[in-house]
């Protein structure tokens, strides 16, 4: 970083430096120049600056092992100080703004401006006689009250315009408010271990303050900047911040600088907290962007990243999803695809436009055609100039006739229905246990064909316990009785469990009386810990006599080794090492094993042959993990290569092989039961041994015996997907996966091969939806590819939360079942919405349209067609979009990505209830007068008073919706509507308040809602014939949609759309390591931030951008705001993204290829 920047930013910090400077032995700023530098630059400045870590702790008054007291002044007078860990928000968009944007749709313009035009004219008269000759119709009707009243008209649309405009900006302000509760409840959720007052505690990553000693472990995403201080083998992945995708090796004397926003990969240990919040190398990046973005923000209106700006925890730079807060370059983020239901509503609303607009534009031709005609044509009127402000008058009334048309054809409920019932399931889906971060994935979910879960903590409690264990040549059933056990076995045995495994690994007294106790940490080794608390024995004690600190090195797990092995110096300056894994893998390096007398003995490949018949096999197939415990001398000169390990770990000695129970989650094979009735298929993808896995998949009810499956190891599996150069073949894949239920002993790259396997096949005729579980950072890959990523809340790695759509907070896999039902519940009501709308829609068109032909005006006025809009858009979105999912959701097969919308039921039940109402709105227009004994209302001239008969119609229709929304909450023809209204309180509400205020618009409305008060007979006959549409509807029901053949579906995506231009730009080979997919696309904009490191002048770069990319963001129609919400995952990122995405606007292909340079 260049200094002028430094002295930039910092200038208010360093004020609060100079009353503090003697608290703390270094500033802020100390600190924070520190934190610039890079590996051996680092250690030298630390060693002549401070002399070393240690140093730097005792001049933060932190203990490296104690870490800080923790009392609340301390805490105060550190934030004050060094600041807090967290980077403040944008603010979100006022109400105001909200109704501004609300106000630029089209359709609404264009009846502003006509409102304003009769207005004005209805204020204009001509001067000198009154214009008696000018229009045949004039004549009679207009007493000195009415004429006086043609200003209403115009007013009244005008107030209706400001009642949608009203409405729609709250819709919008209140799901915006939602996405920010979201937003910060994903935050609240992250917390990081840290040591206060010798004890470790979680807390939220924004309480971290500098001095703090936090631990740090695989699968991490550091929430601040630190030195590191202790621990073994630790290896992070920096890419987030260098673009560099290779591992980087820290160590305390070569590269102890940890940076927020980087991943641990490997290892563990513990770091000295040295900057937080703006002032971490994130930090620093994101106020040099917001510098950039301010002035932007100026000029860019539509921006529309507030969705997702919530308080920003330190949350760090993302993974990949990063880069990308604009909708337009969503191009290589994992969602390439608009949600499917987003892709077929916008076509619908696109056919449904165009009709209506076509409609209207007939609808005004027709009517001035005819009364030009009528007047000069037929009755030979001249054009008189003083006559012209009443023949204007009568063109924009036509005119008006016809946007309202268009109003009422445009469904521009759609977006809003989407959107309402997303925001809706999600606020409930948190209930269930789950936290949407995409809120597509919850509309994906409903059209999920497969699962792939894991088993560990998903299908299984997670709640390990030692349950059969073969020790000195006897294999016990149960925990053997301590005083059976050699005194020598029993001492390597604790000792090789206390000390070879993590030591933040716990178990801890029950929180209350009779509970079980708390398991802290790794759950295997937990496992291993409570076996030995059953043989009476203490861990503590070991661990006490060799802390952290004295291990001499570590191997920690991860998925290449499966095993963990730790070297202690014995008293005599000799080392051994402890080692334990699965239990195939360890037996095969043991070529000792431990007898009754706990003497070694020779142990050849044929006695671990048959050990692995005898002992492994029975305990796998009774579905318990085997874990082999292990250890091994070396000798104290010479001292062995550590880094040679597979000399060291090899010639092992074994002390004993447990099995251990993960008992099943109680409520798991009832989930998987509703799964498969639904048409889901679950496949279980684990790293556990095959006949553990398959004893497990039984029990769960994956596989019943007797069926047609298959069950692979991850190696058979590669042989057979593979050809002979070793190249994965998709035919191949094909042949495997409508089979394979379980694949056992799997790395992660074989989950990504297989979810990105099913994906990709065209081996069935609906493409495959497919949903994936996991919880270590290695399965980040197959979350991002798949079409739904669940992560683990309770044992999921940061890593892992960071790559998924929905977060399970309770681990379980039953609440994926409940995603499911929400999922296809959002389809269904959008479904019914649609059927609703549809009827109104078809119905006011026709009406609107042959009134106006026969008669010369339309029969139903514009302010009550902006009612009628009001209700059937708005408030009938809310109704129907709330409807609560019920069971017998799970009942039917999936959708598929390419069924339309509108099923054929659904289209016989539209027309079948448009028939009846045009019927019965006709019969009124043209012998209602006769029937109600009444003045006709056909042919009245221009501002005459509204009739009772016209009066009857509106009310009749209005009524005839209210009814017809009861029916449209059964969509598969089923006989009983109210089945279950009770339940949802908002349809009942909506219902009832729409009857409420037709009441008062037809009794009291007069004139801007033309009409005119009925009486008692006349409302009960509006309400009989509503009545009508309920009992029209079983006779609907009874008709078979079957035999209606010639009926058409409507909104389907064909196949041609349903991969978009981006997928096929993609690199064609996709490389499977974890690192390099979780940072394709991402190089790109990190080569800008180093840029932007060095050279502040881009700031510039982006003002002149701005201007373009406000015309990006305009484009973005309103269904995009429902798709914001990818960006919620990374508030910190919405606004970096923000300013970056001006300069780098590379057509979304470019995303795909890191190659490319982004800044200019």
């Amino acid at each position: 970083m260049g200094d002028m920047t430094n002295s930039d930013f910092y200038s208010k910090n360093q004020r609060n430096e100079s009353s503090h400077g003697g608290e703390f032995g270094c500033t802020l700023e100390e600190l924070r120049s520190l934190m610039e530098l890079r590996s051996t630059e680092a250690v030298v400045k630390i060693k002549e600056t401070y002399g070393d870590t240690e140093a730097i702790c005792r001049r933060l008054k932190t203990s490296p092992i104690e870490g800080l007291p923790g009392t609340a002044p301390d805490l105060e007078k550190r934030k004050q100080i060094f600041g807090q860990n967290f980077i403040p928000p944008k603010k979100p968009k006022t109400f105001l703004q909200l109704v501004w944007e609300a106000l630029q749709d089209v359709t609404l313009i264009i009846l502003e401006i006509a409102a304003i035009i009769s207005l004005g004219l209805s204020f204009y008269h001509p001067p000198g006689e009154s214009q008696e000759g000018c229009a045949t119709a004039q004549a009679g009707s207009e007493d000195e009250g009415e004429a006086e009243a043609g200003w209403i008209e115009g007013a009244a649309i005008l107030l209706s315009v400001i009642c949608v405009v009203l409405v729609t900006a709250f819709n919008d302000w209140s799901k915006e408010k939602q996405f920010r509760g979201l937003q910060s409840r994903i935050e609240q959720e992250q917390k990081f271990t840290v040591i206060r007052a010798g004890q470790v505690v979680q807390i939220p990553v924004a309480e971290i303050v500098v001095g703090d000693i936090a631990q740090i472990k695989y699968g991490d995403l550091l929430p601040a900047d630190g030195l590191f201080i202790q621990g073994n083998d630790l290896k992070i992945d920096e890419s987030s911040l260098t673009g560099e995708s290779d591992q980087v090796r820290k160590s305390v004397d070569k590269d102890p600088m940890l940076l927020s926003g980087t991943h641990v990969m490997e290892g563990s240990g513990r770091m000295v907290v040295t900057a937080v919040g703006v002032n971490s190398q994130t930090g620093i990046i994101f106020t040099l962007l917001g510098a950039g973005g301010e002035e932007e923000e100026k000029k860019d209106k539509k921006a529309k990243q507030q969705d997702g700006a919530a308080a920003m925890e330190m949350q760090p730079l993302k993974s990949a999803e990063g880069g990308d807060a604009d909708d337009k370059k969503k191009a290589n983020m994992h969602k390439k695809e608009k949600s499917v239901l987003q892709g077929k509503l916008t076509k619908l609303a696109v056919q449904i436009g165009k009709a209506g607009l076509v409609m209207s534009a007939i609808t005004v031709i027709i009517l001035v055609l005819y009364f030009t005609v009528d007047t000069f044509v037929v009755n030979k009127k001249p054009w008189l100039p003083e006559c012209t402000p009443v023949y204007v008058q009568y063109f924009v009334k036509f005119f008006i006739i016809g946007v309202t048309v268009l109003v009422v054809a445009v469904p521009e409920g759609l977006p809003l229905a989407v959107t309402i019932s997303l925001a809706y399931s999600v606020k409930k889906m948190m209930k269930d246990n789950n936290l949407v971060r995409h809120l597509d994935a919850c509309e994906t979910m409903g059209n999920a064909t497969a699962i792939c879960s894991d088993k560990t903590g998903t299908l299984t409690t997670n709640r390990m316990t030692v349950v059969q264990a073969y020790l000195g040549d006897v294999h016990y059933k149960e925990i053997p009785d301590p005083s059976s056990i050699n005194a020598k076995t029993m001492e390597l045995l604790v000792h090789a469990i206390a000390i070879n495994s993590a030591y933040t690994t716990k178990i801890l007294p029950p929180e209350k009386e009779g509970a079980l106790p708390r398991q802290v940490g790794n759950k295997t080794e937990c496992g291993l810990l409570g076996f030995v608390l059953d043989l009476k024995q203490d861990y503590d004690a070991v661990r006490s006599q060799m802390p952290e600190e004295k291990l001499y090195k570590v191997y920690t797990f991860n998925s290449v080794r499966k095993s963990m092995s730790t070297v202690i110096k014995l008293p005599d300056e000799s080392f051994r090492m402890y080692s334990k894994g699965a239990s195939e893998i360890v037996l095969k390096k043991c070529c000792k094993i431990l007898n009754e007398s706990g003497e070694p003995r020779v142990f050849r490949p044929r006695d671990r042959d048959e050990m692995v018949k005898k002992v492994i096999e029975p305990m796998a197939c009774d579905g318990l993990r085997t874990i082999c415990v292990a250890y091994r001398d070396f000798p104290s000169s010479p001292e062995p290569d550590w880094d040679n390990e597979n000399d060291i770990l090899n010639d092992l000695t074994c002390i004993c092989v447990v099995g251990i129970e993960d008992p099943v989650r109680p409520e798991v094979p009832e989930a998987i039961r509703k799964c498969q009735r639904a048409g889901i298929t679950v496949r279980m993808v684990t790293g556990d041994n095959i006949n553990t896995a398959r004893a497990i998949a039984i029990k769960c009810g994956i596989i019943h015996p007797g069926e047609d499956f298959l069950c692979i190891e991850g190696k058979e599996f590669n042989q057979r997907i593979r050809n002979e150069k070793g190249e994965i073949e998709q035919e191949r894949i094909d042949k495997i996966w409508p089979k394979l239920r379980v694949l056992a002993r799997s790395s992660p790259t074989d989950k990504h091969t297989l979810v990105k396997g099913i994906i990709d096949s065209t081996h069935t005729e609906q493409r495959q939806v497919v949903a994936v579980t996991g919880d270590g950072t290695n399965d980040g890959p197959a979350l991002k590819k798949a079409d739904v990523g669940f992560a683990m809340g309770i044992a999921g790695t940061d890593v892992a939360k960071e790559a998924s759509d929905i977060i399970l907070t309770d681990d379980n896999f039953s609440s994926i079942v409940k995603a499911v039902m929400w999922g296809r519940n959002v389809y269904d009501s959008i479904s019914k919405f649609l059927q609703f709308q549809l009827t109104v829609n078809v119905v006011a068109v026709i009406v609107a349209f042959t009134g106006a032909c026969i008669t010369q005006d339309s029969p139903l006025k514009a302010v009550q067609m902006l009612w009628v809009n009001l209700i059937m858009d708005t408030f009938a979105s809310l109704a129907l979009a709330t409807e609560p999912p019920t069971e017998t959701l799970l009942l039917r097969k999936p959708y598929g990505r390419n069924k339309p919308l509108i099923s054929r039921t659904m289209m016989k039940n539209i027309l079948g209830h448009a028939v009846y109402q045009l019927t019965l709105i006709f019969t009124l227009l043209f012998v209602g007068e006769k029937m109600f004994e009444i003045d006709s209302g056909r042919n009245a001239p221009l501002h005459s008073p509204p009739s009772e008969h016209y009066t009857i119609i509106f009310n009749t229709f209005v009524m005839m919706q209210l009814f017809n929304e009861i029916n449209a909450r059964k969509i598969h023809g089923e006989r009983n509507v109210f089945d279950g209204i009770f339940r949802n309180p908002i349809f009942c509400t909506i219902v009832l308040g729409t009857f409420a205020i037709q009441i008062v618009i037809v009794q009291f409305g007069g004139k801007p809602f033309s009409c005119s008060p009925l009486q008692l007979d006349q409302w009960m006959w509006c309400i009989f014939i509503g009545l009508g549409e309920l009992v029209w509807g079983q006779v609907i029901a009874t008709i078979p949609t079957s035999r209606l053949k010639f009926l058409k579906e409507a909104g389907r995506l064909t196949q041609k759309e349903e991969i978009p231009e981006e997928e096929l730009n993609e690199d064609v080979e996709e490389i499977d390591h974890a690192e390099r997919e979780l940072r394709r696309g991402q190089i790109l904009w990190f080569r800008g931030l180093n840029r932007i490191q060095t050279q502040i002048e881009v700031v510039n770069t982006f003002k002149s951008g701005a201007s373009f990319q406000g015309a990006l963001r305009r484009q973005s129609s309103v269904t995009s705001q429902s798709q914001d919400v990818a960006n919620l995952s990374s508030p910190s990122h919405v606004s970096l993204s923000n300013a970056l995405s001006s300069p780098t606007s590379l057509p979304p292909a470019a995303a795909g290829h890191p190659r490319r340079e982004g800044v200019p």
